[in-house]
């Protein structure tokens, strides 16, 4: 790309710049509803929850209301980051007597029995009361303009609904909800949702209540057990979220914050330690030393993930310990430059679809929000005519007796989505995301270091070429931009190096430079989205 205007090798794209407010999403019809509530006067918390809700109309695969959410937030009143955990508990029904009785082993990957409570509306709902100026029924109107009249797919977004159409064709329901004629919509086409469209307008119009306690609880209830599900009307109206002390580590003057468990954000901060102990200056970037140093630091930090992160309601964890300056230089002794660690523990890889954007306001307010249904459609069960695809959470859940995450009745799962936000002298500096399972974590380590370490801009940092280590087979895929010398470096190490597509994550990311005072937006050509500010 040497012969772009900028000679920029490693954008496609430009930053964004703006003076006022920005958002960053996946899709663009989502970006430019944020701005939409910004240009009426919401602040950056209204104009996520438009955000949000638009993509579940418009990127159905990766997110909806059956799913979960998290999110942090910065809002200038009070000059501190807040964390809202709005992930869902595993239904009462749910025991590992009742799955072993069933034959199950393992807990079911997709279906009605990975089913867990959606906790999206009621994140919303806190979001809005605690630090929003606009109703329900004025965010939500853009997503039920959408779900009604139409909106023409897009490009990555069709291809992602294409693999999933067996999944749909599987029930009524999900088929008759996501599918024209038993196929997925083709890019470009008009695509109408009818039955989100009426859900929408009963949450615009009787808010998290209409959808807990309401008619689309006893909907969602019913189907549930009519079809042999566990989820019950109970379950839906005893959830609620959790605002939580955020964790944090400083890294070059900067600090990084993520969620608590039950997520696994201490993973990208543990990552982040241990990189910290090495001379990034010695390494150039994406070389085979950085590469493998990173890889093997990520070994590590999922390893712990495996051994520590659980619901903390359920188990105690050593958030102190495993975030310390002094444990990750002792984890850092394990890493040897010239061969990879051959053993750290069992593991377990996490795929997942999931949707992350960001927003900052004209005062500066700022949120990182994610966003996920789990898998692509969650469980693939579509409640009834609600609309509404219902994640498959459950299946982080373990049926091994004594497992950190065995399944407990009204316990949350090891989550993999995770928001992220930066500050520098206590003011809001980076809020940004990369969507992916496991990916999240390394590929957040990524931006961050591509930017502070490496001296790239926004757009470039989520955009250069990323490494991802595959805990499952202990594997490390490349993408195609890697040079053949970085790849044969990194055999020689030991790693098994593969080559895989789509599975690098999606990067959002908006900075706010502390000399000027300016926004800068960056969006992945991963996903189909944008930065758009005004």
């Amino acid at each position: 790309m040497a012969d772009r205007p900028a000679r920029n090798p490693r954008a496609t794209r430009s930053v964004v710049h703006a003076p006022n407010g920005m958002v960053a999403s996946s899709q663009p019809l989502a970006s430019a509803a944020g701005l939409r509530i910004l240009l009426q006067g919401g602040n950056a918390f209204d104009a996520a929850v438009a955000t949000a809700a638009v993509l579940t109309v418009v990127e159905p695969m990766q997110t909806g209301l059956g799913g979960d959410m998290f999110a942090l937030l910065y809002n200038q009143k009070n000059k501190k980051v807040e964390a809202l955990n709005g992930s869902g508990r595993a239904p009462q029904k749910a025991t590992r007597e009742f799955y072993r009785s069933k034959g199950f082993s393992s807990m079911p990957k997709r279906g009605i029995l990975s089913v867990t409570t959606p906790g999206t509306v009621d994140g919303w709902a806190e979001i809005l009361e605690k630090h929003g100026t606009m109703t329900f029924a004025q965010v939500l109107e853009p997503a039920i303009e959408y779900a009604e009249k139409g909106f023409p797919v897009s490009e990555i977004i069709s291809n992602q609904w294409k693999r999933e159409e067996a999944l749909l064709r599987a029930t009524s329901a999900a088929s008759e909800t996501f599918l024209l004629d038993g196929r997925a919509p083709r890019e470009g086409e008009l695509f109408v949702n009818p039955r989100l469209a009426a859900t929408l307008k009963a949450i615009a119009a009787g808010g998290r209540d209409a959808f807990y306690r309401g008619e689309i609880a006893r909907k969602i209830a019913a189907y549930m057990e009519e079809h042999g599900g566990l989820l019950t009307h109970d379950d839906l109206a005893s959830h609620s979220s959790t605002w939580v002390e955020p964790v944090s580590v400083t890294y070059k003057g900067h600090r990084v914050y993520q969620l608590p468990p039950n997520g696994q954000g201490v993973v990208m901060l543990n990552i982040l330690n241990i990189m910290e102990q090495f001379d990034l200056s010695s390494m150039p970037h994406n070389s085979a030393d950085y590469v493998h140093v990173l890889a093997e630091a990520t070994k590590l930090a999922l390893a712990d993930r495996d051994h520590f992160i659980c619901d903390p309601a359920f188990s105690a964890i050593p958030l102190d310990q495993l975030l310390s300056k002094e444990y990750a230089a002792a984890r850092s002794q394990l890493i040897s430059m010239d061969r990879v660690i051959k053993e750290t523990g069992p593991g377990l890889e996490m795929k997942s679809d999931t949707v992350y954007f960001t927003v900052v306001d004209k005062d500066r307010n700022a949120i990182s929000f994610i966003n996920s249904v789990f898998d692509g459609f969650g469980s693939g069960i579509v409640a009834g005519d609600t609309g509404i695809a219902l994640q498959n959470r459950g299946s982080g859940f373990s049926l091994e007796e004594g497992h950190l995450n065995q399944l407990e009745p009204g316990k949350r799962p090891l989550h993999t989505i995770i928001p992220a936000m930066v500050t520098k002298d206590d003011q809001p500096f980076l809020s940004y995301g990369v969507m992916g399972g496991d990916m999240q974590t390394q590929g957040q380590v990524q931006v961050l270091l591509n930017l502070l370490a490496y001296g790239m801009n926004i757009q470039e940092a989520g955009e250069a070429p990323r490494m991802r280590y595959l805990h499952q087979n202990h594997e490390l895929a490349l993408e195609s931009e890697f040079a053949g010398s970085v790849r044969y470096g990194l055999i020689e190490k030991g790693h098994k190096v593969v080559s895989l597509v789509d599975c690098f994550g999606g990067f959002q990311g908006i900075l706010i430079d502390p000399a000027t005072g300016m926004l800068q937006g960056g969006s992945d050509p991963r996903k189909d989205g944008c930065a758009i500010g005004y």
